[in-house]
């Protein structure tokens, strides 16, 4: 069977989750992970899940910031015993096992730290964390290979030279310095396929994500490409085809994020 996932930083969810109809009608997934929730799960509005034909539906939120959520037209199990990543307890992942009526897949939902503005670990506690969620994230996956598994999110990092808008302007800039990059390619290096990139060239500009600060972001279009999703690499030889809904970001009240799918067989 094909199934299609999408990732999406809504930014907000009880803001902005009448734009999931749009997002259903431009993109068709059969399973969103979503990333800053920004709502306790006692508060979370189920019943959107079910208007747009997603009823199974898994969740670990927090108030006013990151949390992170996964609407699925098929059935949902929580993966158990998941990292606590640095040991901070602050809603950044959530693992499902998916049903697809084969074998089943495993999603995962990461919202990775943005890091702060100064790119030094000394100076910078924010960066740090960062580095440190990298590197905990890598070692990871090096213990327990990814096997049947998609793995999306904001993962707030821009690795390649064409992920940016400027390679030469941002290289001292959170989200595509060195550190942060050559940290995020190790992580996928440990049994990950880059799915988008699978279909866009790396020498072709890609982006998934313009700043609010930019008044005219399609006449400037300087963006990055933050959110990704990936997949290992037994399913890499599935992979049908990819889609940016880059027309997210012109929605009433936008997130700073747009939709990315990946369609594969399974």
């Amino acid at each position: 069977m094909e199934i299609t996932v999408a990732t999406w930083n809504i930014n907000s969810l009880r803001l902005r989750q009448t734009l999931l109809h749009k997002l259903m009608d431009g993109l068709r997934p059969d399973v969103i992970c979503l990333q800053e929730t920004k709502v306790p799960d006692e508060l979370f509005p189920e019943a959107i899940a079910a208007e747009i034909g997603l009823p199974h539906v898994l969740k670990r939120g927090m108030k006013g910031y990151n949390g992170m959520a996964i609407l699925s037209r098929m059935p949902l199990t929580l993966q158990e015993n998941t990292p606590d990543w640095c040991g901070k307890q602050d809603c950044r992942h959530l693992s499902a096992r998916v049903e697809t009526g084969a074998e089943p897949i495993v999603v995962h939902n990461f919202y990775v730290p943005a890091g702060g503005d100064v790119p030094d670990p000394e100076h910078n506690d924010k960066f740090a964390h960062k580095l440190d969620f990298i590197a905990e994230a890598r070692a990871h996956f090096a213990d327990y290979p990814p096997h049947r598994a998609v793995l999306v999110g904001d993962l707030n990092i821009a690795p390649l030279e064409h992920d940016v808008w400027s390679h030469k302007q941002l290289l001292g800039i959170v989200s595509h310095t060195p550190p942060e990059t050559e940290g995020l390619n190790a992580w996928m290096a440990e049994g990950f396929t880059d799915a988008v990139r699978h279909f866009i060239p790396a020498d072709q500009k890609l982006y998934t994500w313009w700043s609010y600060r930019n008044r005219d972001w399609e006449a400037s279009n300087r963006g990055r490409r933050l959110d990704h999703i990936w997949v290992s690499r037994d399913l890499a030889p599935g992979l049908v085809s990819t889609k940016i809904l880059q027309e997210a970001r012109n929605w009433p009240q936008p997130s700073d994020h747009v939709p990315v799918a990946v369609t594969l067989k399974v």
